[in-house]
């Protein structure tokens, strides 16, 4: 059975698998912006081995756990959740880690495992999402909202491809804190901003996934 799990997506195994995001977080595979990858590939592709990352969603499988599936839901249902829960939220932590990692900076620049340059990257970060979702919410939400499907396949081009943008933004976050691993001694606000850095981290990447391999391929559906 887990053999079958190899040749699909990992962005299709993390909306049939309730769970299996987490399992990718832990093997740091990208079932966002790389969801179009086999798990053979993926997993290859980080030296990782196929199979034992089969075998544990094939035990997920058989948890038998449910999630709601958003490929089944009308798309205005997913666009109020995209809104409410990613692009509200991301308008709250940005400013907030921005700030913490600047203080940061501040006090601790001197150390090699300080992560300097962190809060100007997170100053872009937010400018581009910023950019990027006033995109979604002004221009490609309202075309899905009145039923334009095909003819929306220019702006999700731009939207995929800032995606990717995003992808590479966070590569360089981990490459800046360790994997967002604080050090042994690390103080309270060097321990705050990792904690928001990792929950804003998983946000993202659940904000994107949604939006690829749910959103974007339904609203790409030739209409019978």
């Amino acid at each position: 059975m887990s053999q079958t799990l190899l040749e699909q997506s990992l962005g299709q195994l993390a909306c049939d698998i309730p769970g299996a995001t987490r399992i990718f977080h832990s093997f740091k595979l990208d079932f966002c912006c790389g969801g179009h990858k086999s798990l053979r590939e993926a997993a290859l592709g980080k030296d990782l081995d196929p199979l034992l990352i089969a075998d544990a969603l094939h035990d997920l499988q058989d948890a038998g756990d449910t999630q709601l599936d958003w490929r089944n839901e009308p798309s205005q249902a997913l666009i109020a959740h995209l809104l409410a829960r990613y692009h509200a939220r991301h308008r709250e932590q940005l400013p907030e880690l921005i700030r913490l990692a600047r203080r940061v900076e501040q006090v601790h620049g001197a150390r090699s495992s300080c992560p300097n340059g962190l809060a100007d990257l997170l100053t872009d970060m937010q400018q581009e999402l910023e950019g990027h979702m006033l995109k979604e919410e002004q221009v490609l939400f309202p075309m899905l909202q009145q039923g334009i499907g095909l003819q929306a396949a220019p702006p999700i081009q731009v939207l995929r491809f800032e995606h990717d943008q995003h992808g590479q933004a966070l590569d360089q976050l981990l490459l800046l804190t360790n994997h967002i691993i604080p050090p042994a001694d690390a103080c309270n606000t060097w321990r705050a901003l990792y904690r928001g850095l990792l929950e804003f981290k998983d946000d993202l990447m659940q904000h994107i996934h949604l939006e690829n391999n749910v959103l974007f391929i339904n609203a790409l559906k030739p209409r019978h």
